[in-house]
């Protein structure tokens, strides 16, 4: 922790700012847990979105390595690509665990790799108590998996809503500058 804080990876002046609306959600995590069906049943309720997941193994020899391509993954593909689109937000993402099954998330090729993201990254790694270093270096830290995908995308309800809200608002200001000038003809007549 000592060396990254060091080396200014913590620090708020790097971090990214999320998508308001990301067309395209990068998702790296197992694709057999609960965790991705949750994130996708969210991300469905509150305002689909094209998901690609890169299929990991969360915890275990080897997961670290895994969850590192994952996000080196994502930045490689190209902006241009017409058969595959760059996600525009990666969520690494993982159910809760002891520290040990956790572990994964504080070695160095993840750290590294969630530093060098040119893609804002999400770390969702466990419950709302379980603190990783990832959770020290990534963009944004959401408490859970699908707090995650409630904080990447806004709920499309409330979006149509407000712009309805706003047109009605519109249309009655024109209206009234409308009359105004009326008024102000006919007396002017």
């Amino acid at each position: 922790r000592r060396k990254f804080q060091a080396e200014g990876l913590f620090d708020a002046a790097r971090k990214k700012k999320l998508p308001y609306l990301p067309g395209v959600i990068g998702i790296v995590t197992s694709p057999t847990g609960a965790v991705i069906r949750d994130m996708i049943h969210r991300l469905s309720d509150r305002f689909p979105r094209e998901v690609l997941v890169w299929p990991v193994r969360v915890q275990g020899e080897g997961s670290a390595a895994e969850v590192a391509a994952g996000i080196r993954g994502f930045n490689a593909i190209s902006a241009d690509d017409d058969n595959l689109p760059r996600p525009d937000v990666i969520v690494v993402a993982r159910g809760g665990g002891s520290l040990e099954d956790l572990w994964g998330f504080n070695e160095e090729i993840v750290l590294r790799a969630a530093a060098e993201s040119q893609i804002p990254i999400v770390s969702a790694i466990g419950h709302e108590t379980d603190w990783t270093l990832l959770d020290h270096i990534a963009d944004v830290r959401a408490p859970t998996p699908t707090a995650a995908a409630e904080m990447i995308v806004p709920v499309r309800a409330d979006l149509i809503a407000d712009t309805r809200e706003r047109g009605a608002r519109l249309a009655g200001g024109m209206a009234r500058l409308q009359d105004r000038w009326r008024r102000d003809l006919m007396n002017l007549a």
